[in-house]
C-alpha cells in the first residue's frame, strides 16, 4: 500500500482530528472515531489495499487491510496531524504474552490485572511530572544548595518548600486519583469513589488521632477512637494506594446492586446517596484500615527478602522484571514501593529496577544502530522513539512491545544487560531513593548512592546495546527477509504482530504463502476418503476454466452461506469465500493432507495450508477466543503436518452455549484472490468429509 493510500484512510474516517484513536490486530486497523456518522464505507473499501470496511458499535470503525497491517498502521501514524512515531499499544502483542502466564489462563485474574493498570495508567503522567521535581530537589540537595530535602526534619525557606509542594501534591493526594479511576474502571460514579475516599483524607479526620488511644494489632502500632461505640483506626492514608483500590472493588458492584433495585427516574439522587451511605463507614471502620494491613504486608515481605541478602534481591528483581511487565504483574510492585516510601522514608525496588530499565533501553540502542547501518528506515523510526521515551522518560512499554518482543533474539541479550546491573548493585549493598521515581537519565541523581547506581545502569545499558549490536536482532530468515525487501527497493517487512483471533490466523496462513504457494503440485483425488478432490477437464473445458479443487467439510453439521455468520467480516466474505457449519458433533478434523500454520492455544482457530497452496482458516464458532481455552482440547500444534482425518480439536457445546457465543463455525479460503472462484457447493446436513466449497483455479493456458 502507498502512502498515498495511507493518507485516503485517514481522511475517509474524517481525518486526523476525527481519530481519537488508532490500534490493529494482525489484518484489521481499528479506529475508535469522535464521529463514526460521516464515514462514507464504499469510499473506503474503494482505497487501493483496503479489503473491506466494517461500522462497530458506537463510533468504532474497522478496516480490513490483510497480513501487511503493521506497514499501514505505520503509514497512518506517519501522517500528519496523526503524532507519527513508533506504535505504542501493541495489543496483540501483549495478549500473546500474557497467554504464556497466569494471565490469559484465569479470567478473574485477568481482570485483577486490568483493574490493577488502567487505575494507575491515567496518572502516569502527573507521577512522571512529580518524578522530575524531586530530581530536581535532589540535584539541589547534592550541590548543598538546599538541606536534605526528603528529611521532614530539615528546614527550608518558604521559596524551596514551595518547589517541594509541586511533587507533594500527588503523592499526598494519591489516593483521590486512584479512587477516581479505578471506581471509573468498574462503572461507578468515579467522583462518588473519590468522594468517600476524600472523607479519610480531610484534616479533621486526621485530627482524630489527638484524642486516640494507642493498641498493637498484628504487630503494628494504631491508634484508635470511638466513633458511636465503635472503635476506629485512625490513618495517615496519604500517598496509600490500596485502600482506594480496595474501596473501588466493593463500590463497582454496590453501584451496579443498586442501579437494579431503586427506579431509573430517582437513581441521579439515591444512587449516590446510598452508595456513600454505605461506603463512608464501611470504608473508614473496615476496608481502608484492611488496605493500610495488605500493603504492609507485602511491603514486609519483599523487605525481609531485601534485608535477607540486598545482593540476591539486586539481582533478581532486574532478571524479573522483563518478565513481569508484559504480563502486568509490576503493578502491585510499583504499589509497594509508594507505600515503602510512606511508611519507611525511603524505597529499595527501584534502584534495582533500574538496571532492568536500561538494559531494555541499551537494547533498542542496539537496534537502532543497526537500522542505521542497514539503512532500515521504519525500524530506525521505531527505535529512535522507543529510545527517547525510555531515556528521558524511563518509559518502556515502547521499547517492549514495539520491538523486544516482537524478535525474541533480543531478550537473552537484555537479559545479560540486567544481570550485570544488577550484579554491580548488589555487590555495592543496594541503591534507596526518597521518592517514586521514573528510572531515567534525568532522575540518577534521587537515588543515594548516585555514583553506584550511575555505574551499574551504565553497565546495563552498553551490556545490552553491544551484545544486540554483536548479534543482531533478526533471526536469519528475518534478515534474509529484510535484505530481500531493501534490495528490492521496497520498506522493510517489520515484524509480524501475534494475535489470537480469527484475524491472527489468518495472518499466519498468509506468511505460509511464500512456502507453500509452488513448492507443491496437484491435490489428492481422494474424494471418498474425504481428501481434497480435483476435477479433471478436458484440454478443450481446460482452455475456457481452470482445475477445480473440492474441500470437505472438516466436522459433521448444517452447511449453510457464510453470510449467515454473526461476524460482518466472515459475513461480508472479507476474508475470503467459503462457507459455514453449524455444528452437530464436537471435533473438527483436517480436511486434508496439509501444514497446520496456525493452531490457537484457546482451541477456536485453525490455519491450514493444504496441498495445492489453498489457505484454509477453520474458525470454531464466533467470539469464541474469550473462553481462553476453556472447553477446547487443541489435538495439534503449528508447523505440524496433518492427514486427511487427523483431529484438530474437540470442544464441549455445552461451555460454548453457556457463555453465549454462537457455535457457527466459518470455512473460508483465506487467499480466494488467487483463484478463479470459491463457491459453495453443499447445503443442509453434511458430514466429515462431504464436499462444501468448490475451488477453481485461474486458466493458466
Amino acid at each position: 500500500m502507498s502512502t498515498n493510500s495511507a493518507a485516503e484512510i485517514v481522511a475517509g474516517v474524517g481525518g486526523p482530528g476525527n481519530i481519537e484513536s488508532l490500534t490493529h490486530c494482525a489484518t484489521r486497523l481499528r479506529f475508535q472515531l469522535r464521529d463514526a456518522s460521516g464515514v462514507e464505507q464504499s469510499a473506503l473499501e474503494a482505497i487501493d489495499g483496503v479489503m473491506g470496511a466494517v461500522p462497530q458499535g458506537g463510533n468504532r470503525y474497522q478496516v480490513v487491510i490483510g497480513g501487511g497491517v503493521q506497514t499501514v498502521y505505520n503509514e497512518i501514524m506517519a501522517q500528519p496531524g496523526m503524532g507519527g512515531g513508533a506504535p505504542t499499544d501493541a495489543a496483540a502483542i501483549k495478549a500473546a504474552e500474557r497467554a504464556k502466564g497466569p494471565r490469559g489462563k484465569s479470567a478473574w485474574l485477568d481482570s485483577l490485572f486490568e483493574y490493577l493498570s488502567d487505575s494507575f495508567r491515567p496518572i502516569l503522567g502527573a507521577l512522571l511530572g512529580a518524578s522530575l521535581f524531586i530530581t530536581f530537589m535532589s540535584l539541589m540537595s547534592t550541590l548543598d544548595v538546599i538541606g536534605n530535602w526528603a528529611d521532614p526534619r530539615t528546614e527550608l525557606s518558604p521559596s524551596w518548600q514551595f518547589v517541594n509542594l509541586c511533587w507533594q501534591c500527588v503523592f499526598v493526594f494519591l489516593p483521590l486519583m486512584i479512587a477516581y479511576n479505578a471506581s471509573k474502571k468498574l462503572d461507578a460514579d468515579p467522583w462518588v469513589g473519590f468522594a468517600i475516599m476524600a472523607v479519610l483524607m480531610l484534616p479533621a479526620y486526621a485530627n482524630f488521632a489527638d484524642n486516640a488511644t494507642q493498641h498493637t494489632i498484628f504487630g503494628f502500632d494504631v491508634q484508635t477512637i470511638d466513633i458511636f461505640g465503635i472503635p476506629l483506626t485512625v490513618f495517615d492514608y496519604s500517598s496509600q494506594v490500596f485502600p482506594p483500590l480496595l474501596m473501588a472493588a466493593v463500590l463497582g458492584p454496590l453501584y451496579k446492586l443498586l442501579k437494579k433495585i431503586i427506579p431509573e427516574n430517582v437513581q441521579l439522587i439515591f444512587v449516590p446517596f446510598l452508595a456513600m451511605l454505605i461506603m463512608i463507614p464501611l470504608t473508614a471502620f473496615l476496608i481502608g484500615p484492611i488496605g493500610v494491613y495488605v500493603g504492609a504486608g507485602l511491603a514486609d515481605i519483599l523487605k525481609s527478602i531485601n534485608d535477607f541478602s540486598p545482593f540476591i534481591f539486586a539481582i533478581v528483581i532486574p532478571l524479573a522484571y522483563p518478565f513481569m511487565v508484559p504480563l502486568g504483574l509490576h503493578w502491585p510492585i510499583n504499589a509497594i514501593m509508594l507505600l515503602n516510601i510512606q511508611t519507611l522514608g525511603y524505597d529499595f525496588i527501584q534502584g534495582p529496577m533500574g538496571a532492568w530499565n536500561f538494559a531494555c533501553f541499551g537494547a533498542t540502542a542496539g537496534v537502532l544502530l543497526i537500522a542505521w547501518r542497514e539503512r532500515d528506515a521504519q525500524m530506525r523510526q521505531t527505535a529512535t522513539g522507543a529510545l527517547a521515551a525510555g531515556l528521558l522518560g524511563g518509559i518502556s512499554e515502547p521499547s517492549l512491545y514495539g520491538i523486544h518482543l516482537r524478535f525474541k533474539r533480543i531478550y537473552p541479550r537484555m537479559l545479560v544487560g540486567c544481570f550485570i546491573g544488577g550484579l554491580i548493585i548488589g555487590i555495592g549493598g543496594g541503591v534507596t531513593t526518597n521518592a517514586f521515581v521514573f528510572t531515567s537519565l534525568l532522575t540518577i541523581p534521587a537515588f543515594d548512592s548516585v555514583i553506584l547506581y550511575s555505574i551499574a545502569v551504565a553497565a546495563a545499558f552498553f551490556t545490552a546495546m553491544i551484545l544486540v549490536v554483536l548479534s543482531g536482532y533478526r533471526t536469519p530468515e528475518q534478515q534474509a527477509e529484510f535484505e530481500a525487501a531493501r534490495d528490492a527497493g521496497l520498506e522493510s517487512p517489520g515484524p509480524i504482530p501475534i494475535d489470537d483471533s480469527a484475524e491472527g490466523v489468518a495472518s499466519a496462513a498468509a506468511l505460509a504463502d511464500a512456502e507453500s504457494t509452488g513448492a507443491r503440485s496437484g491435490t489428492g483425488a481422494v474424494a471418498a476418503a474425504g481428501a481434497v478432490a480435483t476435477a479433471e477437464r478436458t484440454d478443450a473445458e481446460t482452455s475456457e476454466h481452470g482445475a477445480i479443487t473440492e474441500i470437505p467439510s472438516p466436522l459433521d453439521g448444517t452447511v449453510v452461506a457464510l453470510s449467515d455468520v454473526p461476524d460482518p467480516v466472515f459475513a461480508k466474505g472479507t476474508m475470503g469465500g467459503g462457507v459455514a457449519i453449524l455444528p452437530s458433533g464436537d471435533t473438527v478434523y483436517a480436511p486434508a493432507a496439509a501444514t497446520v500454520v496456525a493452531a490457537q492455544p484457546t482451541g477456536h482457530a485453525f490455519g491450514l495450508v493444504l496441498d495445492g497452496g489453498i489457505e484454509l482458516l477453520i474458525h470454531v464458532g464466533i467470539d469464541t477466543v474469550q473462553l481462553k481455552g476453556e472447553g477446547f482440547d487443541v489435538k495439534v500444534k503449528a508447523g505440524q503436518k496433518v492427514d486427511v482425518g487427523t483431529p484438530l480439536v474437540t470442544f464441549d457445546r455445552k461451555v460454548i452455549e453457556a457463555a453465549g457465543y454462537p457455535l457457527i463455525t466459518p470455512v473460508v479460503v483465506m487467499n480466494t484472490k488467487k483463484f478463479a472462484a470459491v463457491e459453495q457447493i453443499a447445503h443442509g446436513e453434511a458430514s466429515v468429509g462431504t464436499p462444501v466449497i468448490s475451488v477453481e483455479a485461474k486458466r493458466t493456458t
